[in-house]
């Protein structure tokens, strides 16, 4: 594989159906040379926490006027075209994007390399495998870590690196694999649940930690049973 989109988000958490992504960075490789970069904020509509803050460097006044990923990801699609994807435990990402991408309408079923798969084929078995790691035992320089442009950079040389040491016997683990993960679109919340969200806001006087208009049904509804049960646990006298 010679031509692909080297990819890299950073996000709220690690759970696609709950978190959301605060940075996209995407390189365009052809023919083995970057041919042009993808990089946007991306504003999760919630708050972050601190330990997202400090592993990112991404602050909350940093996303506010970014836009939200309904509005990036059509331009992302656009930029990546039919390209296979490349990163380091890239179905983490690709995770991301494919709800994202359902959601707003648009094909997202891609194929692509995982980098953190080839590391563990190829290095020590002792040796850890993160993306740091990896590119210090081949001797990549990398820019800082957990930034999204700067990741997605480290796995395309990481990538370059392995298949010049053992590419060369065709092996298969350089080729792209169809990636595997089946979402369905989500609707948003309804009327009456956001309603009632801001009633219990308003009633327990709690400053709302995510906007509202933006939720999901599930959302919503998780939303709403944290809030219930973590009063009721405050009533007892007990810790949420």
């Amino acid at each position: 594989m010679d031509s692909y989109i080297a990819i890299d988000l950073e996000t709220t958490g690690l759970n696609p159906k709950t978190e959301k992504i605060i940075e996209i960075g995407a390189l365009r490789i052809l023919c083995g040379k970057e041919e042009a970069r993808f990089h946007r904020l991306v504003n999760p509509r919630r708050k972050l926490s601190q330990e997202i803050t400090s592993l990112t460097g991404i602050t909350d006044q940093m996303v506010e006027n970014s836009p939200g990923i309904e509005e990036i990801i059509g331009e992302l699609a656009k930029f990546c075209g039919d390209l296979p994807l490349l990163g380091h435990h890239v179905i983490f990402d690709y995770s991301f994007l494919k709800r994202a991408a359902v959601n707003q309408g648009i094909q997202w079923e891609k194929e692509g390399v995982d980098t953190l798969a080839l590391c563990r084929s190829f290095m020590p078995a002792e040796t850890s495998k993160t993306l740091k790691e990896a590119c210090r035992f081949y001797h990549i320089e990398m820019g800082a870590c957990h930034q999204a442009v700067s990741d997605a950079e480290a796995a395309h040389l990481l990538y370059q690196a392995v298949k010049r040491l053992h590419g060369a016997s065709g092996l298969r683990q350089f080729e792209p694999k169809k990636f595997v993960y089946k979402v369905k679109k989500e609707q948003p919340a309804s009327k009456r649940q956001k309603e009632r969200l801001q009633e219990l806001l308003k009633y327990h006087k709690i400053e709302a930690p995510v906007q509202i208009e933006y939720l999901t049904r599930n959302e919503a509804s998780r939303l709403t049973d944290k809030i219930l049960s973590e009063y009721k646990a405050y009533k007892r006298g007990e810790k949420p």
